[in-house]
């Protein structure tokens, strides 16, 4: 397996999904003509993209487990494929809107093979899965140039689509090329973390990751779909400067992607980097929401990108997987499957405060920003580290649970040998039987330093057996005695009889 082969092979199906991401509304126009429909009939459309999102996700990330990371990424690949295809010529609304709803199952089945397979390249492989972002960023920013010059020149829209299909093409010869990792492979250091942190903490931790998993996408849409109208109503800023907010936020994210995947190669903590960021995205996105100058929002409007898009959400999934190594495919589908759910629900309440006002709308996303940091303070207090011998003890505790309870199907087993041995008048000790026993214990050891001391415990634990399988007889001789008719001397009257 050549590891920067296949990487960047999985990179470049994210440069073609940062086009799918945004193809639909740079084309609104064209296909508006081609649909023989107004605007608002074409937007529509898009929803589709969500649904799909929301079928998709948690299935094919439990598919994912079961049959592998490159049968889901060769599913998201072709999906794409068809539905840049189909697009390109599409005149009927329905198959359209399933061609929209197609694009959202493509983005499910590569979210469900890719990420789990850079974790389980090993290493410190969770920061590539942040440079997934910053390839969607380019595919963003490089579409609307092509979209651009193909309006200039009054070329046909569908280029940008077959476009993108050539690129799926090649990528689909060369990925299949390419060796993935083993499925589901564990690393010992993270399956050992994750198995000694208490049962209660990690479902604490779990709640907190997926609640962040809703909230980090509801961010994002929100600020991307109100700032530039906010500005310019509430504070009167000029369409050049309310532009150049979103734009700055852009440059931020792909600026972010970097600095955090460098953060990560040098072993910075996810867990405390994540905090960071979300702290740092309520502070910025604040000083946007309520101080009108425009120096401070362009400042804000960079770090604000930089915080809270550049690469925080991969962060969070990269935690949870970690918390959950042995179904990486089934976490990813369930992280984004709250995501998706943000794309839907945000709309419908951001509408609503916006008849209000679109203040109104756009300082809504401080509370969304809030509940992100609650949700990372969570998970982090719920991953802090515990002090190596009560967390080691706990372990000691856990094991020891299980231990007890085989003991007791050991010695109800020994309850069923001593009755059966007392019946064929067996004697209680069976000396090749224990030698073979103590031969077991050896060749099962995975630790020759440990084999004889489990030998001792084996010994220890057989002498018991005897010790009650005795006191069992002991008692059995007893009440066998004790319930024996007692003979008794002759009496006078019998003598007579």
């Amino acid at each position: 397996m050549s590891k920067r082969s296949l990487s960047w092979s999985l990179y470049l199906n994210y440069l073609v999904h940062g086009i799918g991401l945004i193809i639909l509304t740079q084309n609104m126009q064209a296909l508006s003509q081609q649909w023989h429909s107004p605007l608002a009939t074409v937007s529509y459309v898009f929803s589709g993209v969500g649904i799909g999102r929301i079928l998709a996700y948690f299935l094919f990330g439990r598919l994912s487990d079961k049959f592998g990371r490159k049968v889901f990424v060769n599913v998201g690949m072709v999906s794409y494929l068809i539905f840049f295809l189909g697009m390109a010529v599409v005149t009927n609304l329905q198959v359209a809107y399933g061609l929209a709803i197609l694009a959202g199952v493509a983005n499910s089945a590569l979210d469900s093979g890719t990420y789990a397979t850079f974790i389980e390249m090993g290493g410190r492989q969770g920061a590539a899965n942040i440079l997934v972002k910053a390839f969607v960023s380019v595919g963003e920013f490089l579409l609307p140039l092509l979209v651009a010059g193909i309006e200039a020149t009054n070329a046909w829209y569908g280029w940008s689509f077959l476009l993108a299909s050539v690129i799926l093409v090649g990528n689909l010869i060369c990925l299949n090329r390419q060796t993935f990792p083993p499925r589901n492979r564990v690393d010992t250091t993270t399956a050992t973390t994750a198995q000694r942190l208490p049962k209660r903490r990690r479902v604490l931790a779990s709640v907190g990751l997926a609640g962040y998993g809703y909230t980090s996408m509801a961010l994002m849409i929100l600020y991307t779909q109100w700032i530039s109208l906010f500005v310019t109503r509430t504070y009167g800023f000029g369409g050049v400067l309310a532009h150049l907010l979103l734009s700055l936020y852009s440059i931020g994210s792909i600026t972010g992607v970097l600095v955090v995947f460098v953060l990560l190669r040098a072993g910075v903590a996810e867990r405390k980097l994540l905090l960071a960021m979300t702290s740092g995205s309520f502070i910025a996105l604040a000083a946007i929401c309520y101080v009108g100058i425009p120096a401070v929002a362009i400042v804000a409007a960079f770090a604000f990108g930089f915080l809270a898009a550049g690469g925080a959400m991969q962060l969070g999934l990269n935690l949870f997987l970690r918390l959950y190594p042995r179904i990486k495919g089934t976490i990813t589908g369930l992280f984004f499957t709250f995501s998706s759910v943000a794309t839907f629900t945000v709309p419908l309440f951001t509408g609503w405060l916006s008849t209000i006002s679109v203040a109104a709308a756009m300082r809504s996303d401080l509370v969304v920003a809030l509940a992100g940091v609650l949700c990372v303070s969570l998970t982090a207090w719920a991953l802090r580290p515990s002090d190596p011998l009560t967390r080691d003890r706990r372990a000691i505790n856990q094991i020891d649970k299980k231990v007890v309870r085989l003991l007791n199907r050991r010695f109800a087993t020994v309850t069923d040998i001593s009755d059966v041995k007392r019946t064929q008048h067996l004697p209680v000790l069976d000396q090749s039987r224990e030698e073979r026993v103590l031969d077991q214990v050896a060749h099962r050891s995975t630790d020759t330093t440990h084999t004889p001391y489990l030998q001792t415990i084996y010994q220890t634990i057989m002498q018991q057996s005897r010790a009650y399988q005795q006191a069992r007889r002991t008692d059995a001789t007893t009440v066998s005695r004790q319930t024996r008719p007692v003979p008794t001397a002759p009496t006078k009257e019998d003598e007579h009889a």
